[in-house]
């Protein structure tokens, strides 16, 4: 019995354990002094009783963290706290393993404030009633939950209304709403705002509901738009006595278009005029009563106007490419849309001559900007836009150039990404109709033309979008009223300049004891701006350095008398801001001039000379050459006289008539036959000179010469001229033929024995060296012929070059 009253007990207590674990019990109590939500900036303190006894400690903020408390008895322990700024969480724990610690979570708020700018409007529905909308503002923050209510009182009737729950609207902006039937006049409202820690009121606002009155927002259907108009449907729940309609073009400022005054009908068609063609237009609208507020704006709605012709020409321009003078290129822009009035589809270019007759047309797709056209020096260029409707009017240009004093142009930077470009007309300008600005990248004309259209007035013009580091150049152009320009061209134009990033690619060429140098153009991303000058550095060794200085618009240089040495050349460029660094540095070699050149002029003339020798050694060279050079030296013409077959002639006493026909003195170049020659032969003279003559002793009277003597003797005729040919008269050279020494027979020529012509056929060979063209215009040996009447041309034998 005693034994099972032991196990009783045991399991009692064993029970007791297990129902307090599964229930959870706490091993102590916590509280706040000034309860679980409490002022900012408040004090309190926070107890904690425990249930059982044991060593008991406090905790605050998470993780927790031990804190310094006081006893408030052998139970209870407690904890001061200062001016709370925030929620806070407490703990306490108790050293017995089987129970929780038991924890408190603080709220630190701040009671509502009064709420503010209560505002109410009456949205009318319809004729019977509609809906007050009140917004208010709720105040600071709190920091803790808050409701708000509105509480509505109506006249006549004096019924209340709510209260009704608020929403929000916004960061700090509440909203309640609430019906009203047509027969409301006036309303009261007050807003109640409460938390924990205490309510709050706002003033009472009274309200005449026809003040606050709006009407319900219009409805608008999609408008029907012609060029010019758009037709707008737009519908209301209630008549209205005003209606607003506004229009805007994308991201423009509305526009609104004037109220036509009551509009009693809920359906109505509203027409908008004065726009524009080929526009994306918005429309909203919104009414009024003529008490109240205007209702809210209506959702837009948008549409395009239609196309029109295109209004203005093109703004048309022109670049010549160097390369090529027989080709223009033709540049536009596109036009904006107040000009296009519609989707342009492409453009037109023709070439007309003086005569307005059509040599070149041709159409291009709307995306090009630039054509390049066959050109005359008189002829006009057309360009037309297209789109749905039409041609736009036509824009010409020409490149006749007038002859006018060039304008005094200056530019100078207006800020980083702009520049001035302005001029002064001369004073005695013929009339203009406008000026033409072009500026381009330099060196990129072809790719990066733009240009601006100055008025007549004008003298000035800023252009913009300049980049800064790179270097432009430009043409002002006086466009005439005759289709003419002038221009004046400007170089160098930038805002910000900085030395080059490098220095341009070198090559060089070594010839002799000279250098070419040739470089290219130093990148456009790496020049800093416009180039003035090229700097050739020449180093051979010797430490002594050589600068030249090239203009930056030189793409070569040539180094002459260098020195034999080896050489390291590099090169750099300038601009305004400073020198750059050098790209790349060459070495080349000057050699010492060798001896063999020299030597293989001398091989040359050596081969020349033996080759001379070889030929001289042929007899009939070696006369020619003797009997040229003879005849250049005048001064050593032989003697007939010293010849072996004149000193033969003489012991013959007799006289040789050689009758030719009588001519002028002049000589017949272009005389090809040879002269047949009737030869007399007359008897021995006695020493008597004033004997008769011997009729006996006489040869026959007139021997005519064998073909033989006359292809044998032209050369000879020719060779040996009378005297007469230089004289004026006749009797002169018959005066000096008498007078000659006695020192060639006259005996004729057919008894000359065989060895006499061996002699002559040598003479007569040698004498064919010259040419033959050499002719005598009389040959008459009377008597004696003596050296004083022979003479030779050697004019005739130079002229000749057939020998």
């Amino acid at each position: 019995m005693a034994t099972m009253s032991q196990t009783w007990s045991i399991f009692t207590a064993f029970t007791v354990l297990a129902v307090q674990l599964c229930t959870g019990e706490k091993s102590c109590t916590i509280w706040s002094s000034a309860g679980p939500v409490v002022q900012r900036g408040s004090s309190f303190e926070v107890y904690c009783t425990f249930n059982c006894k044991c060593k008991g400690s406090m905790y605050s903020y998470h993780p927790p963290i031990p804190q310094t408390h006081k006893e408030f008895n052998s139970t209870t322990l407690f904890l001061s706290v200062s001016k709370i700024a925030k929620n806070r969480t407490y703990s306490c724990q108790c050293s017995c393993p089987a129970l929780d610690p038991c924890g408190l979570d603080i709220s630190a708020g701040y009671p509502p404030e009064s709420p503010k700018n209560i505002q109410c409007i009456y949205e009318v529905l319809n004729n019977e009633s509609g809906v007050v909308f009140c917004t208010w503002k709720r105040g600071r923050e709190t920091y803790l939950w808050n409701s708000s209510v509105l509480r509505v009182t109506t006249i006549p009737g004096n019924h209340t209304v709510g209260p009704v729950t608020a929403s929000s609207k916004g960061t700090n902006e509440l909203i309640a709403s609430f019906s009203v039937s047509s027969s409301v006049q006036q309303i009261s409202v007050q807003v109640q705002a409460q938390n924990a820690l205490g309510p709050a009121w706002s003033i009472i606002h009274n309200y005449t509901l026809s003040d606050i009155a709006t009407p319900s927002t219009p409805e608008l259907g999609q408008p029907d738009c012609s060029s010019r108009e758009c037709v707008i449907k737009v519908t209301q729940s209630v008549s209205t006595e005003h209606l607003e309609i506004q229009y805007r073009e994308e991201a423009q400022t509305w526009t609104s278009y004037p109220d036509s005054g009551v509009q009693m009908s809920l359906v109505q068609d509203r027409s908008i005029s004065s726009l524009e063609p080929y526009r994306l237009y918005h429309f909203r609208a919104r009414s009024r009563f003529n008490t109240g507020s205007w209702s809210q704006w209506s959702a837009n709605v948008s549409s395009w106007t239609q196309e029109e012709a295109p209004a203005k020409e093109l703004d048309v321009w022109y670049a010549e490419p160097a390369s090529d003078l027989k080709s223009l290129i033709v540049y536009w822009k596109e036009p904006n849309i107040s000009i296009s009035r519609g989707k342009i589809t492409e453009y037109k270019l023709e070439v007309h001559n003086l005569s307005s007759v059509s040599v070149f047309s041709t159409n291009v797709s709307a995306d090009v900007r630039n054509y390049s056209v066959q050109f005359c020096p008189d002829c006009e260029v057309t360009v037309w836009s297209c789109n749905s409707k039409g041609l736009s009017p036509p824009a010409r240009i020409t490149t006749r150039h007038k002859k006018a004093k060039p304008l005094e142009v200056k530019h100078e930077p207006a800020d980083n990404h702009s520049v001035t470009i302005s001029w002064r007309k001369p004073e005695t300008a013929p009339g203009h109709a406008a000026y033409v600005v072009e500026l381009y990248p330099e060196g990129y004309k072809l790719e990066e033309l733009r240009w601006v259209r100055v008025s007549r007035k004008d003298t000035r013009t800023v252009i913009t979008g300049i980049k800064p580091f790179e270097c432009y150049e430009g043409a002002v152009y006086v466009v005439y009223n005759e289709s003419s320009v002038s221009r004046t061209r400007f170089t160098r134009v930038t805002t910000l300049e900085s030395a080059p990033a490098a220095g341009p690619i070198v090559q060089e060429e070594v010839e002799g004891n000279k250098v070419k140098v040739t470089w290219t153009e130093i990148p456009r991303g790496q020049r800093g701006g416009c180039i003035t000058s090229y700097t050739i550095y020449l180093d051979n060794g010797s430490g002594d350095e050589q600068r030249y200085s090239i203009p930056g618009s030189e793409t070569s240089h040539i180094i002459t008398d260098l020195i034999p040495a080896v050489y390291n050349l590099w090169m750099t460029a300038s601009t305004a801001a400073g020198e750059g660094p050098a790209r790349q540095k060459l070495k080349f070699y000057i050699q010492e001039e060798t001896q063999l050149s020299l030597l293989l002029v001398c091989v040359v003339v050596i081969v020349i000379l033996l080759f001379l020798l070889c030929l001289f050694q042929s007899s009939a060279v070696k006369q020619r050459f003797c009997m040229f050079f003879q005849c250049l030296m005048l001064s050593d013409v032989p003697d007939p006289a010293n010849s072996k077959w004149a000193k033969e002639c003489t012991q013959e006493k007799g006289k040789m008539n050689l009758q030719l026909q009588h001519s002028n003195s002049t000589v017949t170049e272009e005389e090809e036959e040879p002269i047949l020659v009737d030869v007399e032969e007359l008897p021995k003279q006695s020493s008597d000179p004033h004997a008769p003559p011997d009729d006996s002793s006489q040869s026959p009277p007139q021997t005519s010469l064998s073909p033989m003597s006359t292809l044998l003797y032209p050369a000879l005729t020719t060779y040996i001229k009378s005297f007469s040919h230089d004289s004026d008269s006749s009797d002169q050279t018959q005066t000096s033929l008498d007078t000659t020494i006695d020192y060639i027979s006259s005996h004729g020529m057919g008894n000359l024995d065989e060895e006499d012509q061996e002699d002559e056929e040598e003479f007569t060979e040698m004498l064919g060296f010259f040419p033959s063209n050499i002719v005598l215009d009389s040959l008459s040996f009377g008597g004696k012929l003596t050296l004083d009447a022979v003479k030779i041309d050697c004019n005739d034998f130079l002229q000749n070059d057939s020998f």
